[in-house]
């Protein structure tokens, strides 16, 4: 009995996630670990590289294989991890994903989309890449997955990321300088008068973080209170509420508002007239993305904008050079005031 369940168990481990399945890892744990990388633990690393010896699973084989093989697909996975009510939906990421559909199928590509709500689950980007559904990855935006993207990168180069760039990361990335575009949307407030400044958002994602420092870099150089942080999601379910909150207890306090999104900056155009408070008479305000939103807005938005689909063009490119051997550096785009007249 025990011999026949042998070769059953032998007869069915034929691919990474098979091996992965016996050793009761992630198919991303077992190809670092028989790559050799020092990521995996040496526990972990030794009982792969048995399992793989007493199965017939050669490391060289499996790699030669991942090389061949080719899907045409390229994944875009959006990790939701700071905020698990975000949808797709949201303004932006149609924004980015139609350029980047755009820009995949000019080169012969179809997209496979993901959204993830990562929890727990440390191994939601390994499954995707060990999946064998497709060549690379495009991860749109770090959320609260920094470290994990971190790990993932030291051992599969077929992948570029959407978000903020800090010195000494190992993950390739294209995004807008956020600080700086946080300091032109300060100066811009405090140009018109503002003098009292508040950040509606999110400070804990990365880009986020990166502009609210930014406004506050400028805050504190011109003698001024400090920026203040109002924290709201960016679920519409909640933010509408969230900002008629925070202008309820603030409103009467400050007469600068920087948005962390153009969505945001919508939302609280409507809530800022809700309680009799004139824009940009009373409050000053600035967005960031410049979507096609901010010019539709009564009065039309003062925003920073990031160029989505010079950004779009760059995940591209970058990754589809990953995919052909290269070593690349990370893309950082300047952002660019776009003054209408909210501020």
């Amino acid at each position: 009995m025990a011999a026949g369940e042998d070769r059953t168990t032998r007869s069915t481990v034929r691919t990474i996630t098979d091996l992965a399945r016996l050793a009761g890892v992630s198919p991303g744990t077992v190809s670092r670990a028989l790559a050799g990388k020092s990521l995996v633990n040496t526990r972990t690393r030794e009982k792969i590289e048995a399992l793989a010896r007493e199965h017939g699973f050669r490391p060289n084989q499996m790699a030669s294989g991942l090389r061949r093989q080719k899907t045409g697909v390229i994944g875009v996975v959006i990790p939701l991890g700071h905020d698990t009510r975000q949808q797709i939906s949201d303004s932006f990421f149609m924004t980015l994903l139609g350029f980047l559909a755009d820009e995949l199928t000019t080169h012969g590509y179809d997209l496979m989309l993901r959204r993830v709500v990562p929890g727990d689950d440390a191994d939601w980007l390994d499954r995707f890449i060990g999946s064998g559904m497709i060549d690379g990855v495009i991860v749109i935006g770090q959320s609260d997955q920094f470290e994990r993207i971190e790990e993932v990168a030291d051992g599969y180069r077929s992948m570029v990321v959407w978000g903020n760039h800090q010195e000494g990361q190992r993950h390739c990335v294209v995004g807008t300088d956020n600080r700086l575009g946080g300091r032109l949307a300060a100066e811009r407030l405090i140009a018109g008068g503002a003098r009292r400044i508040a950040f509606v958002g999110d400070t804990g994602p990365m880009e986020f973080a990166a502009r609210f420092a930014g406004a506050q870099d400028v805050a504190v150089r011109m003698g001024l209170p400090e920026v203040l942080p109002l924290a709201t999601h960016l679920s519409p379910d909640r933010a509408s509420e969230e900002i008629a909150g925070h202008l309820a207890r603030h409103g009467r306090q400050i007469d600068g508002i920087f948005a962390a999104t153009d969505t945001l900056a919508a939302l609280c155009l409507t809530q800022l007239r809700a309680q009799g408070l004139r824009v940009p008479d009373d409050v000053k305000l600035v967005g960031f993305d410049d979507l096609p939103i901010a010019r539709q807005t009564i009065p039309p938005l003062t925003t920073v904008r990031q160029d989505i689909a010079a950004g779009a063009r760059g995940l591209v490119d970058l990754l589809l050079r990953r995919l052909g051997g290269e070593t690349t550096e990370s893309l950082v785009l300047p952002p660019e005031l776009v003054v209408r007249e909210t501020a």
